[in-house]
C-alpha cells in the first residue's frame, strides 16, 4: 500500500485493522482510536479518495491502495488549507477527533465537487451545494465531544470558497 505518498510493505496478521496497522506498525499516531466500532469517526482516513473508518476495515484489504492520514495532508510548517481553517475557526477544541474531522472534511469537499448526493440532497439529479445543512449531514459520522460543530462547518465552508 501507499501511505501518505510512500510505498509501504507490511507483514501483518490478517485480522489487523487498518487503524492498528497505521498507528502501531507505521507509527502514525494522528489517526485516533475512539470507539473502535465505526461510530465516532476519530479514525477516518482517506483511501483512494474516499473517506473510511479505518477501525472497520482490515489492512490486508488495502494492498495497492493509496491511503492518506492526517500526517499526509500537511505539517505544522506547511498546513493543508483545511488544517489552517480548523485552527483559524477554532474547530479543534480538545483535538482528539480533529484528525478524523479534517480527513473527512477534505473528502467531503471532493464528494461535493464530484456531484455525489447526500441524504440532505433534495434533488438527487442536481449538483450538491455547500450549505450548512449539507455539511452537517455529510460530517455526521464524525462526533465531537466538545461540540465544535459550528466552527467545523465554518472551517469547511471557508475552504470550499463559499461565503458564509
Amino acid at each position: 500500500m501507499t501511505v501518505n505518498g510512500m510505498a509501504r510493505e507490511l507483514e501483518l496478521d490478517t485480522r489487523t485493522t487498518l487503524l492498528d496497522a497505521l498507528r502501531e506498525r507505521l507509527q502514525l499516531p494522528g489517526t485516533k482510536k475512539g470507539c473502535d466500532h465505526g461510530q465516532c469517526g476519530a479514525c477516518t482516513v482517506i483511501v483512494g479518495g474516499r473517506r473510511i473508518n479505518s477501525c472497520l476495515t482490515l489492512a490486508i484489504m488495502h494492498g495497492g491502495d493509496s491511503i492518506t492520514t492526517i500526517e499526509g495532508l500537511g505539517t505544522p510548517e506547511k498546513m493543508h488549507p483545511m488544517q489552517a481553517a480548523f485552527v483559524k475557526h477554532d474547530g479543534y477544541q480538545c483535538g482528539y477527533c480533529t484528525p478524523g474531522q479534517i480527513c473527512s472534511a477534505v473528502a467531503v469537499l471532493d464528494e461535493v465537487k464530484a456531484g455525489i448526493p447526500s441524504h440532505a440532497s433534495g434533488d438527487l439529479t442536481a449538483k450538491p451545494q455547500v450549505t450548512a445543512a449539507e455539511l452537517r449531514e455529510r460530517m455526521s459520522g464524525n462526533i465531537c465531544r466538545c461540540g465544535a460543530y459550528s466552527n467545523i462547518v465554518d472551517a469547511i465552508t471557508e475552504v470550499s470558497g463559499r461565503k458564509a
